[in-house]
């Protein structure tokens, strides 16, 4: 297990020069020349050398680079080019709002869906399973947009039971008063995509022979379900659950942006409107070394899951 952890580890440091390397190439030959993104259009040509020059992508390309990797070694990718505040600290303060509505949303929505598509799973081919299915189909069919506008017209503008923005430094009224509104969009939104896969995880296991003997042992269906066909259905769930865990880092969009969430999903949009490129580096590498770790993390749960599972 020990070495099997070492190899991975070891296998992250090329993954992550070909991220740096990519990242180079978008942000310093793709995307422009950030220098005139910042000195605007009535600018001379030496404002901009000399932009050129703070910014230090008048060096050459391996020095930049040198440059890049320490940056990420000592988790200091300098100060934002439209607020000079530091990447760090902009990372420090916008990650808490969001990880505030994200795990919680992660956690229900993904409860929520396991138990759901047992019970969907138990009654297959019955109207109650084709009903959910319609319902599922039609609640993926339905943007974002349309629930955000809809549920704070009616809970927030129409009720008032939510804010519809706000937000302070405690926790706990963060959670339950201004993330709350969120936190049920999230779920309406994600919770019909993931009801149909895990629906169709359970299925994939609920006609093997172990249940047939299950059965005929006289467990009861319930015990079936929730112990033995979850627990071998879980290996594709833990995958899809892992794969997801790194968005965690980059919040909800749309969602942090409409209820004016100082999260790290609307500072990205801000800084994608600024050129703010520090701070778009910093988050896509985090979000990068992110998805490595859960990828080994997945591995190591599937070993706890299932012992049959050989980590070579």
């Amino acid at each position: 297990m020990t070495a099997y952890i070492i190899r991975r580890l070891l296998q992250m440091i090329p993954t992550m020069l070909g991220v740096v390397l990519l990242l180079f190439v978008l942000f310093n030959w793709v995307g422009g020349d950030p220098a005139y993104i910042l000195a605007g259009k009535n600018t001379g040509e030496a404002q901009i050398a000399n932009i050129r020059h703070q910014l230090g992508i008048d060096r050459p390309a391996y020095v930049q680079i040198g440059i890049f990797i320490k940056q990420i070694v000592t988790a200091d990718f300098g100060a934002s080019w439209s607020t000079n505040e530091p990447v760090s600290d902009i990372l420090k303060t916008r990650l808490g709002p969001s990880l505030t509505v994200m795990v919680p949303l992660m956690v229900l929505g993904t409860l929520l869906a396991i138990a759901l598509s047992l019970i969907v799973a138990r009654f297959r081919g019955s109207l109650t399973d084709r009903m959910v299915m319609v319902a599922c189909t039609v609640g993926m069919s339905i943007s974002i947009l349309v629930y955000i506008i809809v549920f704070q017209y009616v809970f927030a503008y129409r009720l008032g039971w939510f804010p519809v923005q706000g937000w302070g430094d405690s926790l706990w009224k963060n959670l339950t008063t201004f993330a709350a509104l969120p936190i049920l969009i999230g779920l309406c939104v994600g919770l019909a995509p993931d009801l149909r896969l895990f629906r169709s995880f359970m299925l994939d296991e609920i006609d093997q022979d172990y249940v047939r003997t299950a059965r005929a042992k006289g467990l009861s269906e319930a015990r079936i379900l929730w112990i033995h066909v979850l627990r071998n259905a879980s290996i594709p769930i833990v995958t899809y659950v892992m794969a997801a865990l790194p968005g965690l880092l980059v919040g909800a969009f749309l969602i942090e942006r409409f209820f004016s969430i100082p999260g790290i999903g609307r500072e990205v949009l801000l800084a994608v409107e600024r050129s703010d490129f520090p701070v778009i580096k910093a988050i896509t590498v985090y979000v990068a070394a992110a998805t490595m770790l859960a990828n080994l993390a997945a591995d190591l749960i599937y070993k706890a899951v299932d012992p049959r599972v050989e980590l070579k």
